[in-house]
């Protein structure tokens, strides 16, 4: 056994080592600690700098998130009755100018024809090509109006819009023809944003008549574009049709600028929570709530992958969201054999020796057949909403009896087609007789065009942008793809009633649409289970006590906008009371540097 004199110096030894290491771990964290502090980013320190200057005026490193239940009387949904109607009068002006543009320039094709020497049919590739531009744009503008704000996304459209008309109008050849058009075609935001604003100042419970409204510009501007065009047509020089869709367009951009104010929901609750802290501090009590869009940083809002993010957003919905893909399909076929059978009309009333102008006049018909359907969607309405309220808890009267009335509506789609068909083939029988076909057609249209959507902004409220953009893209592609083939189809088919043939064709697939309408009334349910995003929103609209919510959080993005999320659950009761800065899970600068001062 070992004496104490011979353990002790190893002892000795041991307290010696352990103090030594001790020392290095000492000298080497301190070397550590210099490195990081001499490495830290210059956004660090004034990330650091900027919490520092937080927890002085505040008390807290946390930064309190508004919502909507703070502020509700001063969002868009508690606009009076008059500011609604007089913004929604004024995008319906908008989204007529948008589609007027679509149609007027089908009038100057004979012109461009014969000034370029070109034929008819190369000439048409300024309209389709517009069209199909047309339906990329709405998908690419759309999104971006759900982050950055309605007003700037359409006036930023409205002002690329009018300047591309101008090469167009001067054009010296038939190439800046097609580019003009377009380029004119990629910055049109369409219908997916104005139909948007109706989700900014109606609640789902209330929207149907403003709904209404809406649409009836987007069908009426694509009948007022041939109206006035048969007159430019006749008696002007075919770059009138472009100068007085400038003219026009230019008129309703600055009435947009002046009477329009914003509209979109997270940025009214940014712009709150600023006019609240600015009173605070002007009386001297602080107030740290902020709003969703202030809570980020700029790289985090407009990163690469979030802007791609962002863009991809509608064409990501229209694949993987059934509803949103069904029913842009039924309203993208359903348009595009309209806009197959409107190519029919200078060949069949030119039987009765119309006049380039009263060929124009004749879609006025269609018109009529418009305002039919909407005035009819009337008494429907008032159905759906006391349908509504007598089956709360009842999601085919929530819903799918938004659709009841286009059960009774769609069929006039293919009866209006076989009417028109065996009464274009010219006298004896009389030219009022295919404009009674059409008038029925008209009701089909509008009525599929406005069921659709109402039943998409409703099952998506903050993202009917996104959404409605599948609807629209469908819609403008499709007629676009058919504007080159259209004219011939009717010119090609064989026999001498050729006319009547090419219709009736219309009229069989147009039989597949209504059946198909049938089966998605039906099939409603179902379809929603299936799609996620919309079940999401459902969800948290029932914790908000049926009120829509601005966005979701993590939705095709990481912007994380009105409920709050932890640990993937939502916060009942809360939704987003507070951002905790450099809590688990956000991944971010300020994060991260208020971590290190804790």
């Amino acid at each position: 056994m070992a004496s104490a004199a011979e353990i002790r110096p190893g002892i000795h030894d041991q307290e010696k080592a352990d103090m030594d290491k001790a020392a290095a771990d000492a000298e080497k964290k301190s070397a550590s600690d210099n490195e990081l502090h001499h490495a830290e980013d210059p956004t660090d320190l004034a990330l650091i700098a900027k919490d520092e200057k937080h927890y002085k005026k505040y008390g807290t490193y946390d930064r309190h998130e508004i919502t909507e239940d703070d502020c509700y009387d001063e969002l868009g949904f508690c606009f009076p009755t008059w500011k609604k109607w007089m913004i929604l009068s004024i995008i319906f002006l908008v989204q007529v100018s948008m589609n007027f543009n679509t149609a007027l320039f089908s009038n100057a094709i004979g012109g461009i024809s014969s000034e370029f020497n070109v034929s008819a049919q190369a000439a048409r590739l300024g309209a389709a090509i517009f069209l199909i531009t047309y339906a990329f744009g709405c998908e690419l503008w759309a999104p971006w109006s759900e982050e950055l704000g309605r007003w700037p996304i359409l006036q930023l459209s409205l002002f690329f819009v009018n300047i591309w008309q101008i090469p167009v109008g001067i054009a010296p050849n038939f190439a800046t023809i097609l580019v003009g058009r377009a380029l004119g075609g990629i910055s049109t935001a369409g219908g997916s944003v104005t139909l948007a604003m109706v989700a900014d100042m109606w609640e789902a419970d209330d929207q149907q008549y403003a709904v209404a409204f809406i649409v009836f510009s987007s069908v009426g501007g694509s009948v007022l574009g041939p109206i006035v065009g048969g007159f430019v047509e006749q008696f002007l020089a075919w770059r009138w049709n472009i100068w007085i869709q400038l003219i026009f367009g230019g008129a309703i951009q600055i009435a947009h600028a002046i009477l329009v104010p914003e509209t979109r929901t997270t940025i009214l609750l940014d712009r709150i929570a600023k006019k609240r802290r600015e009173e605070g501090d002007k009386n001297g009590k602080p107030n740290n709530i902020w709003g969703p869009n202030e809570l980020k940083t700029f790289k985090e809002r407009f990163s690469m992958r979030e802007i791609l993010t962002t863009w991809i957003r509608p064409f990501h919905m229209f694949v993987t969201e059934p509803i949103v893909l069904v029913l842009s399909l039924l309203s993208g076929f359903s348009d595009a054999i309209i806009f197959m059978f409107l190519q029919s009309y200078a060949l069949v009333f030119s039987q009765w020796d119309f006049a380039t102008f009263a060929v124009g006049l004749t879609f006025v018909a269609i018109g009529i057949g418009y305002f039919i359907a909407w005035f009819s969607f009337f008494p429907a309405i008032k159905r759906n909403e006391r349908v509504r309220r007598e089956r709360p808890d009842d999601e085919r009267s929530q819903y799918e009896a938004r659709l009841w009335w286009l059960l009774y509506t769609a069929p006039c789609l293919p009866i209006g087609l076989i009417i028109f068909a065996w009464t274009s083939t010219g006298p004896p029988i009389h030219w009022i007789c295919p404009l009674i076909g059409s008038a029925i057609i008209g009701i089909a249209n509008y009525a599929i065009y406005m069921a659709t959507i109402d039943y998409m902004i409703c099952a998506y409220g903050p993202y009917s942008a996104s959404a409605t953009g599948g609807n629209g893209w469908a819609r403008d592609f499709l007629a676009g793809v058919l504007t080159l083939p259209a004219t011939p189809f009717f010119q090609n088919i064989g026999g001498e009633n050729h006319l009547a043939y090419a219709s009736t064709i219309l009229f069989c697939i147009s039989l597949l649409l209504v059946i198909s309408v049938y089966v998605i009334y039906w099939k409603g349910p179902a379809l929603r289970k299936r799609s996620p995003f919309a079940q999401k929103l459902s969800a948290a609209r029932e914790e908000t006590g049926g009120r829509r919510v601005s966005s979701l959080p993590g939705a095709y993005g990481r912007r994380e906008n009105s409920i709050a999320q932890q640990g993937g659950e939502s916060m009942s009761g809360s939704r987003r009371g507070s951002v905790v800065r450099g809590a688990p899970g956000i991944e971010n600068e300020e994060g991260r540097a208020s971590m290190r001062m804790r």
